[in-house]
């Protein structure tokens, strides 16, 4: 086997021990919240006889290994449970949503890297000069504001005081494409604002590295532009560092639109996650989790694949990033 298909095989495997261990930890943590499904379905005043025989039906009376291992095969089959509240298969109530939470997600990336390259470009060309210290300042600020909190300044501003757009809610692709468009924009502009100004620090920072290599300075000697020379030559060779720090950030991203969909009431998973924590209907819970876990371990995947694709000397042999 070659060099990069060893290294193919290493990371899949760190992909399946990590997905392994995440699914434990998911269903040791979600096993010790406080409150009982049986209890919330049946209300206070039913008799600890009822209880424990809805507890028996549920099977949640069988010990946790056994739980455990009946709900870990279910997920690698497709099968993510049942909601004990409402009956519905998990898979179903978090498709529709899931949806929802990716264009939030989508949209978002690509609203920090609009904001980022520029404004880390600017940054490390400017970085003894006021645009470099004005580009840096608003970074700070952006990465100081909290994600709920910029939120509800857009919605003041843009919803409340210009109603130009919409505060919350959310309409389906499928049924209005302008509508859908609006309900999303000030979410989206919220996710991309916060992530944008920590990213720009990013790539700030390793258009600086590239600043100080030997090739930027060749390329700057035979003629070429400051911004050419760097865009030209320096962005392959800024790529590991930006595509790990997006891998990472994308994890961010993920979490920060939970956040997000809270404060405009998008029917996204956060709030099912949220929900089902409020409910106790710990399959559902269980699930979205394990949904969410599985989807930053993937990224991550990609991010170290994408790196045998960056750097050739992954490919052949040479000393890792």
């Amino acid at each position: 086997m070659s060099t990069a298909g060893w290294r193919l095989a290493r990371r899949v495997g760190i992909f399946a021990v990590s997905l392994l261990g995440a699914s434990m930890l998911i269903f040791v943590v979600t096993a010790a919240l406080p409150g009982d499904v049986a209890q919330v379905l049946l209300g206070m005043d039913a008799t600890p006889e009822a209880v424990a025989r809805l507890r028996h039906q549920l099977g949640l009376d069988r010990p946790l290994p056994v739980q455990y291992l009946s709900w870990i095969g279910g997920i690698l089959t497709g099968n993510f449970g049942v909601s004990h509240l409402s009956g519905d298969p998990v898979l179903a109530l978090m498709l529709p949503r899931l949806a929802v939470t990716l264009w939030l997600v989508l949209f978002g990336v690509i609203g920090s890297l609009v904001i980022a390259l520029p404004a880390g470009l600017l940054a490390a060309l400017k970085r003894r000069h006021w645009q470099g210290f004005l580009v840096n300042a608003l970074a700070q600020v952006g990465m100081a504001i909290p994600v709920f909190w910029g939120g509800i300044l857009l919605v003041l501003l843009f919803a409340v005081k210009l109603r130009w757009l919409p505060a919350n809610g959310y309409v389906p692709l499928s049924q209005d494409l302008g509508k859908w468009a609006s309900h999303l924009v000030l979410p989206a502009v919220t996710l991309s604002v916060v992530q944008g100004a920590v990213l720009t620090r990013y790539v700030r920072s390793a258009f600086i590295e590239v600043l100080n290599e030997d090739y930027y300075r060749t390329a700057r000697a035979i003629g070429w532009t400051p911004t050419a020379a760097l865009v030209r030559h320096g962005t392959r060779n800024a790529a590991i560092s930006l595509v790990t720090v997006l891998g990472l950030q994308l994890s961010t991203v993920l979490v920060g639109a939970i956040v997000v969909e809270q404060v405009f009431t998008l029917p996204g998973l956060g709030s099912l996650l949220l929900t089902a924590v409020a409910q106790r209907d710990l399959l559902v819970v269980q699930g979205t989790v394990m949904f969410l876990v599985l989807a930053v371990l993937a990224i991550n995947a990609l991010v170290d694949f994408s790196y045998l694709l960056i750097d050739p000397r992954q490919r052949s042999g040479g000393e890792e990033t």
